[in-house]
């Protein structure tokens, strides 16, 4: 396999873990209300017969920044939404209306602050793994093509040179996530 491909591959397994961390860093509550918290739970519809994502079953919006409003397309699905949300067990109680579901974003409290930081640390450390991973795989696909004679000891050594710096990069982006999230978390 040439040096480019393993780069490529690389970059792109990187690439994925680094969207592994956008997708969770937005299922973790904040002290705003975020339509993220609720658009991907699941819901069983017994009347559809199937189980369905949030977001197909309703229009979600905030309309205040301490409330997340949800209008079912069929009203008839309200009760297995509230369901869902109850089982999700995501720390807000819905309120419903016959019409709408209104879930009102309680204020975080300080040690709460901090276990959702710390939560949020241990998911980065967690892809910061997975791109040192990705990494060492890459430096050995490119020693046994260089073992092999497929590819010359300068080309092994720049393709890993290229390689740690995919790496730097995807790991100084992590941290900035981190940071913005950890940021947004402490925010009152």
């Amino acid at each position: 396999m040439p040096v480019d491909e393993i780069e490529l591959e690389a970059e792109d397994k990187m690439d994925k873990a680094l969207e592994v961390l956008r997708h969770e860093l937005r299922m973790v509550r904040t002290g705003r209300a975020s339509t993220a918290l609720v658009e991907h739970i699941k819901v069983d519809v017994s009347s559809y017969g199937s189980v369905m994502e949030m977001r197909q079953l309703a229009a979600l919006s905030t309309p205040e920044g301490n409330m997340i409003l949800i209008k079912p397309f069929d009203p008839g699905t309200i009760k297995d939404i509230q369901k869902a949300i109850e089982k999700a067990n995501i720390g807000i109680t819905p309120m419903s209306d016959g019409k709408v579901i209104r879930l009102p974003v309680p204020p975080l409290s300080g040690e709460r602050r901090e276990q959702l930081a710390q939560q949020v640390k241990q998911m980065a450390e967690q892809q910061r793994i997975a791109i040192r991973n990705i990494r060492r795989d890459a430096n050995k696909q490119l020693d046994t093509e260089q073992n092999e004679s497929l590819i010359t000891e300068d080309d092994a050594k720049q393709g890993k040179e290229d390689i740690q710096e995919m790496t730097d990069k995807h790991i100084r982006l992590i941290d900035e996530l981190l940071a913005n999230k950890i940021k947004e978390i402490q925010q009152i």
